[in-house]
């Protein structure tokens, strides 16, 4: 995965936040990460219950590894890279987080921007605002080249209540319509920077999951048509180590 001279590809996965995409969204797990699925979803930071400090080393470990909460609370994990590697942390299912360590492998220039994970450069600190709705297991990992396989893991236990969480609403993934256009919706749009963050499907042309990615555009002008919640249809392409939208129409 390259740093910033890379186009953003926000990705985690629709498959990522969707337990099935997720990873998201596609998921940066799952495929790229759908944030209220089987882990949970994006919390609200006016309702933090607790914040949580974590470590990432270049030891290829977090810690804690083992973080313990009550469903339906909401957590602020404050995530500090202390070590001199890039390392991230990504909230998912095991088998999320395998997918999307496949997809990282075919695609290491892409960059992360899902609510699920945050990615860190050598001594940087972020934040995963997160709920956890369900009772059970979420894993969490690192997903740069060999931090994975090298054990950088670990897993948050969610103690069930007897009252069921509430406000929990069911994601509406979007899918490619056709195998020449995939559809999406627009998250942000960075027109210093000449990017712009994409929920969308599968991107059969790239064998790519559904997921939140940034990419550049081909044309520039695209950028002052769009506002974020445009439902778009779009093709992309991979060109010199980036990911550009090539073409794009409001979809139908």
């Amino acid at each position: 995965m390259q740093t910033k001279n890379t186009l953003k590809l926000i990705a985690v996965c629709a498959i990522f936040t969707g337990a099935t995409a997720t990873f998201s969204a596609g998921n940066h797990a799952g495929s790229h990460a759908n944030p209220d699925s089987a882990i949970g979803k994006a919390g609200n930071a006016a309702k933090v219950n607790r914040t949580v400090a974590v470590d990432m080393n270049d030891a290829m470990r977090f810690t804690p590894s083992s973080i313990a909460v009550k469903q339906g609370e909401t957590i602020r994990l404050v995530v500090k890279n202390s070590g001199k590697l890039k390392h991230e942390l990504v909230l998912g299912t095991e088998k999320e987080l395998k997918e999307h360590y496949e997809q990282m492998k075919k695609f290491p220039e892409m960059e992360h921007d899902d609510p699920n994970m945050v990615s860190l450069a050598p001594g940087k600190t972020g934040e995963i605002i997160w709920q956890f709705t369900k009772a059970g297991t979420v894993d969490f990992a690192c997903l740069q080249p060999g931090h994975y396989e090298a054990g950088m893991k670990g897993s948050v236990t969610v103690a069930g209540t007897n009252a069921a969480t509430s406000g929990e609403t069911k994601k509406d993934t979007p899918v490619a319509v056709s195998t020449d256009m995939s559809q999406g919706e627009i998250r942000k749009v960075d027109v210093d920077n000449k990017k712009i963050t994409i929920k969308h499907g599968e991107i059969k042309s790239l064998d790519m999951p559904g997921m939140t990615m940034v990419f550049g555009v081909k044309d520039e002008a695209l950028l002052g048509k769009l506002k974020v919640g445009d439902k778009i249809r779009f093709t992309a392409e991979r060109s010199g180590g980036t990911f550009v939208v090539t073409s794009l129409q409001p979809a139908q």
